[in-house]
C-alpha cells in the first residue's frame, strides 16, 4: 500500500513539472512575437525619416540657383571694355553669380544693343548692369525692369535721365572731374604757360578739346570738365579774354579773345571721322595742346600724326602739347616716347567689378548707392609703377 501511494506522488510531481516547462515556453514566444513588433515600428520610423531627407536636397538645390546678371556695354571695339570685363568676371567668381557680358560690335549700333538687351530680358535676369548707348531707346526696357522689380545698375556712362525708377546706381568714374586733370597738367607745363602769358588778340594761342561725340555721357562730361578748368586756369594769364567755340554745347564766345579753347567733335565715332576732325584741329594757327578725350579720339589723333612719329623731336608737331585719356597699346606707347606729355586713365578693371558687385547686392534687396570708381594721371615717369601700370590696359 505505501508503494501505491509513493508511486502516486511521483507522478503528481512529473505532471507538475510538465505543466511548468510549457507556460515558460508559451510566455518566451509571447515575448519573442513583442520583440517582433517593436523592431516592425522601428522601421517605419526609419521610412519617415528617410521621406524627409529626400525633400531636403530639393530645397537647397533651389535656393543656391546662381544670381543671373546680364552685363551690357556699349561695345567691344575699344580694349577699354575688355578690361571692364576682366572685372565682372572677377566680381562674378566672388560672389558665386552668374553674369553674361556683351556689347555691340560698335558704339554707333544702338539697335543692336536694345535687342541684346531685349534678349537677356526674355531669361528674367535677378538684375542688369547696363552702359546705355542711348537712354531714349532702352525706355521701354526700363520701363519693364521698373515693373518686374528688376534693379539695374548703371556703368561707364551709365544710363543718363532715367526717369523710370530702375536704375539704382552707377559705378563710373566722375568723367569731368577726371578730365579736369588734364587740364590742371597742362596749367603746370612750362612751355604752355609762357605761351598763354605771352597771348595776344592778334596772336592767339589754341588749346584743342578733341571728342568723339557729343551724345555719350562719359565724353562730354570729359569735355565739359576739361574745357571748364581749362578755361578756369586761362583766366589767371588772361583775365576776360578766353573764348570757347567749336560746339554750341560748350561755346562761350568773347571777342578779342587771347586764348581760344576749341572743341572739335567728329562727326561720327568711327576712327577715319576722328582722324578727320584731329586734321582739322592740328591746321588751326595758334595750336598750342590738344587733348583727346577718350581712347577713340587717341586713335584717330594717332593716326592724323603718323602714328605718333609727327610728335617726336624733329617731327612737324614736335613742339605740341598733347594729353589722352583712357590707355591701349598704341596710347600707351605714345606716352613712354614721349609724344604725349601723359594721360588720364580711369579704372576699367573696377567698373566692371563695382557694376557686378552693386547689381548682385541690389538682386538681393540691399541699398546701392554711386560709386566714383577713380583716375590717374600718368607719364613716362610713372607708366611702369606698379600702381599705375594695373589701371592701363592694352
Amino acid at each position: 500500500m505505501k508503494k501505491l501511494i509513493a508511486l502516486l506522488l511521483a507522478l503528481v510531481m512529473v505532471f507538475a513539472l510538465v505543466a511548468c516547462a510549457s507556460e515558460t515556453k508559451t510566455n518566451t514566444d509571447t515575448s519573442t512575437d513583442t520583440s517582433t513588433d517593436t523592431s516592425t515600428d522601428t522601421d517605419t520610423s526609419t521610412d519617415t525619416d528617410t521621406s524627409t531627407e529626400t525633400d531636403t536636397p530639393d530645397d537647397t538645390q533651389t535656393t543656391d540657383e546662381p544670381i543671373y546678371i546680364p552685363v551690357m556695354a556699349k561695345g567691344f571695339q575699344h580694349q577699354f571694355w575688355q578690361a571692364v570685363k576682366a572685372g565682372a568676371d572677377a566680381a562674378a567668381a566672388e560672389l558665386g553669380c552668374e553674369i553674361y557680358f556683351d556689347g555691340p560690335a560698335s558704339e554707333t549700333e544702338i539697335d543692336a544693343q536694345v535687342n541684346m538687351v531685349k534678349n537677356e530680358m526674355a531669361k528674367n535676369p535677378k538684375a542688369m548692369a547696363l552702359a546705355a548707348l542711348s537712354t531714349d531707346a532702352v525706355k521701354e526696357i526700363l520701363a519693364e525692369c521698373a515693373e518686374k522689380n528688376i534693379p539695374v545698375i548703371g556703368f561707364d556712362s551709365g544710363v543718363p535721365d532715367d526717369t523710370s525708377g530702375a536704375v539704382k546706381a552707377t559705378a563710373a568714374t566722375n568723367n569731368e572731374a577726371a578730365a579736369a586733370i588734364a587740364a590742371e597738367k597742362f596749367g603746370e607745363h612750362p612751355d604752355l604757360v609762357a605761351a598763354m602769358e605771352a597771348a595776344t588778340p592778334e596772336a592767339p594761342v589754341v588749346i584743342g578739346c578733341l571728342s568723339q561725340d557729343a551724345v555719350s555721357a562719359s565724353v562730354t562730361g570729359r569735355t565739359t570738365g576739361f574745357v571748364n578748368k581749362m578755361a578756369e586756369i586761362a583766366e589767371t594769364y588772361q583775365p576776360g579774354k578766353v573764348s570757347i567755340v567749336g560746339h554750341s554745347k560748350w561755346e562761350k564766345p568773347v571777342d578779342g579773345a587771347a586764348i581760344i579753347i576749341q572743341v572739335a567733335i567728329s562727326a561720327t565715332t568711327e576712327a577715319t571721322a576722328v582722324q578727320t576732325a584731329a586734321n582739322s584741329l592740328l591746321s588751326t594757327a595758334g595750336i598750342k595742346a590738344i587733348f583727346c578725350s577718350n581712347e577713340g579720339a587717341v586713335t584717330g589723333f594717332l593716326a592724323a600724326v603718323s602714328d605718333g612719329m609727327d610728335l617726336a623731336d624733329g617731327g612737324k608737331y614736335a613742339d605740341l602739347i598733347v594729353a589722352g585719356f583712357d590707355a591701349g597699346a598704341a596710347q600707351k606707347n605714345a606716352v613712354r616716347e614721349g609724344w604725349f606729355y601723359g594721360s588720364v586713365t580711369q579704372d576699367p578693371y573696377q567698373i566692371g567689378y563695382q557694376a557686378v558687385s552693386m547689381a548682385y547686392k541690389a538682386a538681393l534687396g540691399e541699398e546701392v548707392s554711386d560709386v566714383d570708381t577713380g583716375a590717374q594721371w600718368y607719364d613716362a615717369s610713372n607708366i611702369d609703377d606698379e600702381m599705375i601700370a594695373m589701371l592701363v590696359y592694352d
